[in-house]
């Protein structure tokens, strides 16, 4: 039978495992300072909540990536969900990365950033937009080249350059 000191250590144990995944759960929340250029998770530096960019362009839909296609760039980790979506991206970052270093595009055109909600999205003339939630996005779609237009102004004084 287990003694009160071992029944409250497993208590006290349990309650700061607890506590630290709560912890963690709302740091990997909060998104990066707005002076850094690719939304990304606080621990691990994944970019875009580890989703596949490519996917959206191939697939036509939000992919989660492997950890096992990751590919460096501009400071974050991005996750691929095959061989070839790594492949693609890392022949042209540019191409297939989310605008706005994948913060939320109606955001940035309010001065802002955001997180994003992966299944938010929209490909507008070749580029991938990313919103914090589908309530945003139907809002950023009711104005979206108004939008775009502030946000590519904002988002250099967002970022700093």
């Amino acid at each position: 039978m287990p003694t009160r000191s071992m029944t409250r250590s497993t208590t006290l144990r349990a309650a700061l495992a607890a506590f630290a995944f709560i912890t963690l759960a709302l740091l990997s929340a909060l998104p990066a300072s707005a002076t850094d250029p690719i939304n990304q998770t606080t621990f691990g530096g994944v970019a875009i909540d580890g989703y596949d960019p490519v996917a959206y362009f191939t697939d036509g839909k939000p992919v989660e990536g492997d950890k096992a296609y990751s590919y460096e760039w501009m400071g974050a980790t991005w996750r691929f969900a095959s061989q070839e979506h790594k492949d693609l991206f890392a022949a042209d970052p540019e191409k297939y990365a989310p605008q706005y270093g994948g913060y939320c595009a109606y955001a940035v055109s309010q001065g802002k950033t955001a997180g994003i909600d992966p299944d938010a999205w929209k490909i507008v003339d070749g580029k991938l937009y990313l919103n914090y939630n589908k309530k945003i996005q139907k809002t950023w779609e009711s104005d979206q080249a108004s939008y775009i237009k502030a946000a590519n102004k904002n988002w250099p004084e967002i970022v700093g350059h």
